[in-house]
Parts: C-alpha cells; sequence; structure tokens
C-alpha cells in the first residue's frame, strides 16, 4: 500500500435521512455515524459489512449521489461540496448494481457516454470503444452494435467496466460489481478485476457483502456495521488481529477466504 495522501477522504461524516412518518417509526434513519476513511493513490479498499451498514452509502459520498449531513467528504485533495456535481461525475469511473447500462442504446453507445459528454471526437471515441472493451476481454468488433439484451449477465457487466474506464478516470467506484453473476462468471470477472487493477493504477473504493471477495481483491478492507467503521486493514492483519468482536465474529465465519498476494 502506497503512503499517499488520501485520493478519497472522509472526515467525520455523518449521513441522517428523514424517518417515515408512522407510530413507532423512528423520525429519522442514521445511515452513517462519524466515519473516517482515507484511500491512497493507486489504493483498492472494499467495504465490507452487513446489508443496511452504510456501504453504499459511504461509496456514493464521493460522486455526491449522496450528500453529508455534517462532515467533509474530499476528492483529490478537493471538498466536494465546493464541485460542480455533473463534472465531478465525469471524472469518476462508477459501476453500480447490476451494471445499469441504458437498455436502448448500443453496447459502443453505452461505453462512450462519459467520452462523449466530454466532447472527445467521434474517431478518439471510437478508438477507445475498442480499446476498454478488448481490456475487459470483449474484443470482438461486432459485439459494440449489439444491445445489452443481447450480451450474458458476465459480457454486460464487463461492459459496465469498461464504460467506468472509457474517460480514463484515476478514481473508480464499484458498488457490488459481481453480486448479481453465477459462481464461474464471477470467478472470472475477480481475475480480470485483479489484472485491471494491478495493470492500471487506478484508485478503487469498491463495495460488496462478500468477505472473501474483499479478501481476494482488495489492499485494505473496511469493516461496517450500522453506520461506523469497526476497523480498517489489510486483509491479513483483519484476520490476525480483529479490533471487535464484531469483526472476530464476521471473520470466523470466512476462516477459508483466500487473501490477495502482497504486491498484487
Amino acid at each position: 500500500m502506497k503512503s499517499t495522501p488520501g485520493v478519497l477522504q472522509v472526515q467525520d461524516v455523518h449521513v441522517v435521512y428523514p424517518g417515515r412518518p408512522g407510530r413507532g417509526r423512528p423520525s429519522e434513519v442514521r445511515a452513517l455515524r462519524g466515519v473516517n476513511l482515507s484511500v491512497a493513490a493507486g489504493e483498492t479498499v472494499a467495504l465490507v459489512g452487513e446489508s443496511g451498514s452504510g456501504k453504499t452509502t459511504l461509496l456514493k459520498l464521493f460522486n455526491r449521489l449522496v450528500e453529508p449531513s455534517q462532515g467533509v467528504v474530499l476528492v483529490r485533495g478537493e471538498d466536494v461540496a465546493s464541485q460542480d456535481p455533473i463534472r465531478l461525475r465525469r471524472h469518476i469511473g462508477y459501476v453500480q448494481q447490476e451494471g445499469g447500462l441504458l437498455p436502448h442504446w448500443t453496447i459502443a453507445r453505452n461505453v462512450e457516454l462519459v467520452p462523449r459528454l466530454l466532447g472527445w471526437d467521434p474517431e478518439k471515441r471510437r478508438v477507445r470503444t475498442r480499446e476498454v472493451l478488448e481490456l475487459v476481454g470483449l474484443p470482438d468488433t461486432d459485439l459494440a452494435e449489439r444491445h445489452p439484451r443481447e450480451l450474458s449477465g458476465g459480457q454486460r457487466q464487463r461492459v459496465a467496466i469498461a464504460r467506468a474506464l472509457a474517460a480514463g478516470p484515476d478514481v473508480v467506484l464499484l458498488d457490488e460489481p459481481f453480486g448479481a453473476l453465477d459462481p464461474i462468471t464471477r470467478a472470472d470477472l475477480q481475475r480480470e478485476f485483479l489484472n485491471l487493477s494491478a495493470r492500471m493504477e487506478k484508485t478503487i473504493l469498491l463495495v460488496t457483502h462478500d468477505v472473501e471477495e474483499a479478501f481476494l481483491l482488495a489492499d485494505r478492507v473496511a469493516v461496517m456495521r450500522e453506520g461506523t467503521i469497526h476497523q480498517v486493514d489489510a486483509p491479513r492483519l483483519l484476520r490476525d488481529a480483529p479490533a471487535t468482536e464484531y469483526v472476530r465474529a464476521l471473520l470466523e465465519r470466512t476462516q477459508t477466504a483466500p487473501l490477495r498476494e502482497e504486491g498484487n
């Protein structure tokens, strides 16, 4: 892990949503409670925890799909509150759950989305689309003219990753990118992800409910529960020295999880 300043940072961040009105229901929901996290340049950090622990809320702070109720969110050292959200999002790769491809657009047009918004000329967009599709293991040029419904689930997810990389962002956010896939396809894409992250030196924040996946893919893992981070450490340190009973109990259920090799 690099000891450079955080490209992604949250400082004492709270997120509070209004509750649903009704007897016995809370007046507000505290999604994040005083969270601090820093992701270094070129580092992959995975957020793990139970459903409702605040993983996706924390991820979405960095592209302003969620706004903090309190605290500071920094991307590349700048407070996101001072940045135009549209411009910010165009310079951050984002893969949402189940890909989020536009079904009525061709694969090529889906991949070109951000470069088109950034004003790239058609030839540059065409060349880049071919490059990133090949990068994610989809070199077939005929595929570019198909629509998402004509692809398998694994192919669609590869396209979603290609779209996130198309404009060359240094930061990529991934929200359960492999969660809806069958085990064999998921394993294939995990291997592709490891190869890509090793080659491209992106700063990556990954949400997953799967501790084994987090241990395989991430340099560090942040264990979340009820809007707080219990521990952030390299997988081996998490396993050898859990900081809380919750972390210990979580890891006891995943003792066979593979560890990412140091240096990958």
